[in-house]
Formats: structure tokens, sequence, C-alpha cells
């Protein structure tokens, strides 16, 4: 699917579930470009992406995950973190920004 129209009230129920779609994709990318699968014992993404009455979209990221016991020391929280930020990245190419 190609990019949305503008503005962002005009999204259809199909672009905001492609729109979430991709926000995970980047995630979960994100993640596995950093930690290799089989290390991973868990890893959960939810996106939440709804208009407001404003015409505004709000979007959030969840994100999961739990390594091997071996990757004790590696920095979880900073992978959580820059998988949210690839996330809204993927969102706002998405949507033309």
């Amino acid at each position: 699917m190609g990019k949305p129209k503008s503005p962002v009230s005009s999204l259809s129920y199909e672009e905001m579930e492609e729109l979430g779609e991709r926000a995970e994709e980047a995630a979960r990318a994100y993640i596995l470009s950093r930690v290799p699968r089989r290390k991973i014992t868990d890893l959960t993404v939810a996106v939440d992406a709804e208009k407001t009455e404003e015409g505004e979209l709000n979007v959030n990221v969840d994100v999961e995950v739990r390594l091997s016991s071996t990757m004790r020391n590696f920095d979880v929280e900073e992978l959580v973190n820059g998988a949210v930020e690839a996330s809204f990245k993927a969102v706002e190419e998405y949507l033309g920004n």
C-alpha cells in the first residue's frame, strides 16, 4: 500500500492497520538486527494507533523482550528504547513526515 492521504483524519481502517503492521515490523527488525533470534526467549510488540476527535493520531508502542540468561549483561532497556524509536520512525515514514 502506498502513502496514506493527508490529513491523518482521512486515514482508512486499512491504512491504520498497515501503519500498525509497519511499526511492529520495524521494532522486531531492530531487535533482531542486534540480538540473535536464538538468544531471545520472549518478544512481544504491541502497537495501538487511534485517531482523536481533533483528527490527530495517537500511537502507542509497547515492546517487551526477554533474553537468554547468557545475555544478562546486555542492556535490554536500551534495546527496547531503540525498538520503540524505530517504530515511530516507521510511522513517520509511512505518513510522509
